[in-house]
């Protein structure tokens, strides 16, 4: 190894989910929304100039910021916007788990946490779930340098009622929790609600999912003045202008069409229970999620042959090849018409394991 190469910083990278191209595909990988974005963004794009991109986009991204804090009642001193919810957990690990006193997180989670704490030398343990996929709140009730947990759960969906989130938050005053909610929309209340008793508390959520904004990169964060003033100067230490223009104005296009959110969020819960029917009967089993994806297993159809047999049918789903979940498969909620394609197709597959 040349000398160059011995201060190269060496991580192992997040595996993002294949992005195939063309169109004659149903693509259930990655639990972007099935459905187009709201028709007051599309009419918002349009009226886009494209002088708008010669300018510099405006560091606060104030226009954002104050649609987010109407939509959540709360201040602009109480809103961080990111280039996707990515962006801010990063700069959240950066920002606020610092000590020598290690992370806190589920050992089956969303992979980036150990990504994260890996890149930035933060120290850390990983909880085991329980036997039905739960996160144990009475675990997180232990010294630590910060907690953070996806709720909904991914890639299980399984969300933890408001109570016992509210239990990890305050037995942990003395360390930053930060709840992410990439699925919450589909579930259950917010953890937002709960901002106004805990300074420690950062909720995290993002436009990918329910807004059907996944290609413009929009997340943010909700927390106390302190914590999002901390975020700010991190994200102004190193680059002041992180989130285009273009997303910007369209995500706070997006947050004025509060009934065509909620319209797209119920379809795709309502797909999401008959889908569940459907993989009953089909035998399979499966945590019951309240994101926008199931998580399913089948007693005798092996995953990783079943998720390359639905590939060769230009039907995507997601595979993990990890401990405890590598005899799983993640299906992302599409469209009726795409849920169907899958579903006839798992009905022919299965019936070599009838009888």
């Amino acid at each position: 190894m040349r000398r160059w190469e011995e201060a190269i910083r060496c991580v192992t990278p997040y595996e993002p989910g294949e992005q195939p191209k063309g169109e004659d595909l149903v693509k259930l990988n990655t639990n972007e929304n099935p459905y187009p974005p709201s028709p007051a963004v599309i009419a918002r794009l349009e009226e886009l100039k494209g002088g708008i991109l010669r300018k510099y986009p405006d560091p606060a991204s104030a226009e954002l910021v104050k649609a987010l804090g109407e939509r959540y009642g709360l201040g602009e001193d109480r809103i961080f916007v990111g280039v996707g919810s990515d962006d801010v957990l990063a700069l959240s690990f950066l920002t606020f788990f610092n000590s020598q006193r290690p992370v806190l997180f589920p050992d089956i989670t969303y992979s980036f946490y150990k990504v994260w704490a890996e890149l930035f030398g933060v120290p850390y343990v990983t909880l085991a779930l329980d036997g039905e996929f739960g996160i144990r709140p009475e675990d997180y009730q232990r010294e630590n340098g910060g907690v953070i947990f996806p709720n909904p759960n991914a890639p299980t969906g399984l969300y933890m009622p408001l109570d016992e989130v509210e239990r990890i938050v305050a037995g942990n005053q003395d360390s930053v929790v930060i709840v992410d909610e990439a699925y919450v929309d589909f579930a259950g209340p917010s953890a937002a609600a709960l901002l106004g008793k805990y300074e420690n508390l950062l909720v995290v959520q993002t436009f990918s999912k329910s807004r059907s904004l996944a290609g413009l990169r929009v997340g943010f964060a909700m927390g106390s003045p302190r914590l999002i003033k901390a975020l700010n100067d991190v994200k102004y230490s190193f680059n002041s202008y992180t989130m285009n223009l273009p997303a910007q104005i369209l995500g706070a296009a997006s947050l004025g069409d509060e009934a065509y959110f909620q319209e797209t969020v119920d379809r795709i819960k309502e797909t999401r229970e008959r889908a569940k029917e459907r993989f009953r009967g089909l035998g399979f089993s499966f945590p019951d999620s309240q994101a926008n994806f199931l998580f399913v297993t089948h007693p005798r159809a092996e995953a990783k042959e079943l998720f390359e047999a639905l590939k060769r049918e230009r039907i995507y789903v997601r595979y993990f090849h990890a401990p405890r979940l590598d005899n799983y498969l993640r299906v992302t909620i599409g469209t009726d018409g795409e849920m169907e394609k899958l579903f006839e197709f798992l009905e022919r597959y299965l019936e070599k394991y009838s009888g």
